[in-house]
């Protein structure tokens, strides 16, 4: 037996709506507040372009609860979407606070913009929850964008943190959660982490604030990826007892600081912070800090290193004979073409180094794995059906392959991020999971959301998962190159017995189990 739950959907409008509506697409709601007083867990609820504030409805503070999702514009990061306001609540850990949301449990808000401009405002508070934040601004607050505290785990993915008061982020308590991949500028304090607060701080850009980061009492993050430039005063400043992981000889941090004014890296603590593989100017590191540089070392029978030329693929038609000049991907790009496999994108050429898009991602998975169908037809709003992919997405969503978002639309010209070919692969292919310890292997695993973890470790498992030229290096958040998804797509096909796996010298940046 199949357990289903009813979702209920419901659309907001802040121009042509009524609160007296029924909340659907042809007669939606004005406000926000009244969509969220709806009792009935799960519910999507869906905004139109407009201002959401007192003037049109809005009673404040919103407080979006556990099993609701409110949905935006994410690709647009909710540019026209705006939520604005304050109102009083009462926090377990901070008292008295004036905020725009508060999210609960594991609410999820997508693809809006918040701003608070009452002074000392925070735009989201969050209290001992685990929510997402995905695709939205947070400008213009009279504090603060996002607040995290007691033993929030919130995923903090893809955000914009521009241009509030005091600063973007503020993680404070026990807090822990991922902050992955989002763009922290022009705040006077990027990232803020004090207390007990120990989150994944991964693939994010600061640029352009005051101070990049600055961690005080007990703070305990771990940093890994992040690019750290063009900060007026400084990039990381470490003060009270915090002790940031900033790597070590096995798991090099790779943060990048660059261009800073006054420091890259001032520990004003008396104990000694060790920094292992991080690109940065040691005349602009100030306190108690020994710089290592990171080794490359072996990771015994999962990891092997690759060594092969980096030459770039000039595109030329996938019908002929392509010549790869000796390009990494050589071995899997002549097999999928062998198999013809990828002679259907629509510009009817195979760039090897540029990103695929979502639509080619589609057509690949379709031709190569031929699904039957596991769900009905999908019916995204954005592909049209004279659409040159519109099959190919139709079959590969109803095979489990690929999804849309929750506002119908599927992004076919958007890039597919390196993450979700894994998760994709995975799912579509109803692969046992396994178990995460094999996640050590990834220097940057700290970047891999909660949800995705189990798929990223059944992937690597099955050696579906190639990594150039690092083979640690996951990327998860990076779009994936046309190569890389070939590569993918091909020891997908192994792993489950529809090919041989390639005898080469160049699949030497496979990762998983021999």
């Amino acid at each position: 037996m199949v357990n289903s739950t009813l979702v209920l959907t419901l659309y907001v409008n802040p121009i042509t709506g009524n609160d007296a509506n029924i909340g659907s697409r042809l007669s939606p709601f004005k406000s926000l507040t009244r969509a969220l007083k709806v009792t009935k867990i799960p519910t999507i609820i869906h905004l139109a372009t407009g201002t959401y504030g007192v003037a049109s409805g809005e009673t404040f503070p919103l407080v979006i609860r556990g099993g609701v999702k409110v949905v935006g514009n994410e690709a647009n990061k909710g540019a026209e979407i705006v939520i604005s306001g304050s109102g009083e609540y009462q926090s377990p850990s901070f008292g008295m606070q004036n905020i725009a949301l508060l999210l609960l449990e594991n609410a999820s808000l997508l693809g809006v913009t918040v701003t608070n401009p009452s002074a000392k405002g925070t735009g989201i508070w969050i209290e001992s929850a685990a929510p997402t934040l995905a695709n939205n601004t947070f400008s213009n607050c009279g504090r603060e964008g996002v607040f995290a505290t007691g033993e929030a785990k919130p995923t903090i993915l893809d955000n914009v943190f521009v241009q509030n008061t005091a600063s973007g982020l503020v993680m404070a308590g026990h807090s822990q959660g991922k902050v992955l991949g989002n763009i922290f500028q022009r705040n006077p304090l990027g990232i803020v982490i004090s207390d007990f607060a120990a989150p994944a701080i991964a693939n994010n850009k600061l640029s352009e604030n005051r101070t990049a980061i600055a961690l005080s009492r007990n703070a305990r993050p771990v940093l890994r990826q992040n690019l750290i430039a063009k900060n007026t005063q400084g990039g990381l400043l470490v003060n009270g007892n915090a002790a940031p992981d900033l790597g070590s000889s096995e798991d090099p941090a790779d943060n990048i600081f660059r261009d800073n004014t006054g420091f890259d890296l001032h520990n004003v603590t008396t104990q000694k912070l060790v920094c292992v593989g991080n690109q940065l100017n040691p005349a602009l590191v100030k306190g108690l800090v020994e710089l290592i540089t990171g080794k490359s070392g072996d990771a015994g029978n999962v990891l092997q290193t690759l060594t092969v030329s980096s030459s770039l693929f000039a595109s030329s038609s996938v019908s002929a004979s392509v010549q790869l000049h000796g390009h990494w991907a050589e071995p899997f790009i002549q097999a999928l073409l062998s198999m013809d496999l990828i002679d259907d994108l629509a510009d009817g050429s195979y760039q090897p180094d540029k990103p695929m898009t979502r639509a080619e991602y589609a057509a690949l998975v379709a031709v190569a794995f031929k699904p039957t169908a596991k769900r009905p037809a999908a019916d995204f709003v954005d592909v049209s059906k004279d659409f040159w992919a519109y099959n190919a997405i139709q079959i590969a969503a109803r095979g489990g392959f690929v999804g849309g978002f929750s506002d119908r639309t599927f992004h076919p010209h958007q890039n597919v991020k390196r993450l979700q070919v894994i998760v994709s692969l995975v799912n579509g292919l109803g692969l046992p999971q396994a178990d995460n310890n094999v996640l050590e292997v990834y220097s940057d695993r700290h970047s891999i959301p909660d949800y995705a973890e189990k798929a990223v470790a059944t992937a690597t498992h099955k050696r579906i998962i190639v990594n150039y030229p690092d083979p640690k290096l996951l990327a998860p958040l990076r779009p994936a190159t046309c190569a890389e998804v070939a590569a993918m797509v091909y020891q997908a096909l192994v792993a489950i017995g529809r090919t041989p796996a390639i005898k080469s010298a160049n699949n030497e940046h496979l990762v998983g189990d021999s």
